[in-house]
């Protein structure tokens, strides 16, 4: 049971994005994407972010590209994540994670990939944060349904582009 009455007991697919690579996935695609993509294939998958993780990730956006695709973004990525509260402050994708149940973290960040800083989560929370490339070849979409999903695992049931 979880310790907190309205913080979800954490799942393996519940994840979280960072910033980085929610401004990636739009603006580069690549590992990003495809990452995202295994997400947005399954409907039995959660994409969990805080208001200030996405904030964080529109900013970027604008900067890069401009406001008006940062607007549309944010409209549909608002449809699709499940939002979080998190006290202000809190590193927005780890405390997402945190608050949100989210068992895997999606981050470019080296200071939240590495070795020393992952051991240190872990001891916290049940939490594992790789890069992009790393989740998006580790994820096996057939084993996590049968961990989370009763029933044989029937394949993708959205579309990623929609």
């Amino acid at each position: 049971m979880s310790s907190e009455p309205d913080r979800p007991e954490p799942s393996p697919a519940r994840v979280v994005a960072d910033a980085d690579v929610l401004a990636a996935d739009l603006l580069v695609g690549g590992d990003a994407r495809t990452a995202l993509d295994h997400l947005r294939r399954h409907s039995w998958t959660t994409l969990v972010a805080s208001d200030p993780l996405l904030t964080d990730a529109e900013t970027v956006i604008e900067t890069l590209a401009d406001e008006s695709l940062a607007a549309d973004w944010r409209e549909r990525v608002d449809a699709w994540r499940e939002p979080v509260e998190h006290p202000e402050g809190d590193q927005p994708a780890l405390a997402s994670a945190y608050r949100g149940g989210a068992m895997h973290v999606i981050s470019f960040d080296d200071g939240l990939t590495g070795p020393g800083a992952g051991a240190g989560l872990r001891e916290r929370f049940p939490v594992s944060v790789r890069e992009p490339a790393a989740f998006a070849t580790l994820f096996d979409a057939e084993s996590l349904h049968a961990a989370v999903v009763s029933g044989p695992y029937p394949g993708p049931d959205r579309d990623p582009r929609q």
